[in-house]
């Protein structure tokens, strides 16, 4: 679920971001911008992962959160509604929403990768194994979890550009799947603090 928030996130905006400013913003030509969104996210990444392996992943991934919760809702001040809304904030602020979602794909895949390893370690000593035997698992293991939520991540590729254009279709404006992102953010603060941030250090 975290990992779908975050490269989920970055895959769906990648692929949404240039027919949503064009349907706001009809008056600007939006390709000539549109790749930076994608490109700040990508480099964004591995930067999540450096950061995440220095001060921790379950707390960069908490943090990144709460940015991602703040971004999307600050993009709703920058829309078209009663005025002609502004292009330049609302540019600036999915350019953070790029940055947070590309920071919180490697801080997430970092933190799922460490909370495997020690999972299975943990396990197999417990059945009397030996440190070779729980290495070799916790390779295996953690390649397959990791394996897993990449697909499972790439699931918004889909379901962001959907929602917009739904919500677009439905009520003319994507502030009501906008809604939903932001609801589902604040919801991935919670889990990651309840289910991750309150464990003892040597449990993260």
């Amino acid at each position: 679920l975290l990992y779908l928030a975050t490269f989920g996130s970055f895959i769906g905006f990648s692929a949404g971001f240039a027919m949503l400013a064009k349907t706001q913003f009809p008056d600007v030509n939006i390709l000539q911008l549109a790749f930076f969104g994608p490109f700040i996210g990508a480099l964004a990444r591995s930067a999540g992962g450096v950061i995440s392996d220095k001060f921790g992943g379950v707390r960069v991934t908490l943090i990144n959160f709460i940015f991602m919760a703040l971004f999307t809702a600050l993009l709703f001040l920058t829309l078209p509604g009663s005025g002609a809304g502004s292009f330049s904030a609302f540019y600036l602020v999915f350019m953070g929403l790029f940055l947070t979602a590309g920071l919180g794909s490697g801080s997430t895949f970092q933190m799922i990768a460490v909370i495997f390893r020690q999972i299975t370690l943990y396990n197999v000593k417990l059945r009397g194994g030996s440190d070779e035997q729980a290495q070799r698992e916790a390779v295996t293991d953690t390649a397959a979890a990791l394996g897993f939520i990449s697909a499972i991540g790439a699931v918004g590729g889909f379901f962001i550009p959907k929602a917009f254009g739904t919500s677009l279709a439905l009520t003319g404006s994507p502030v009501g799947a906008m809604k939903i992102f932001l609801l589902f953010y604040i919801a991935c603060v919670l889990l990651t603090w309840l289910v991750y941030g309150r464990r003892k250090p040597k449990q993260q």
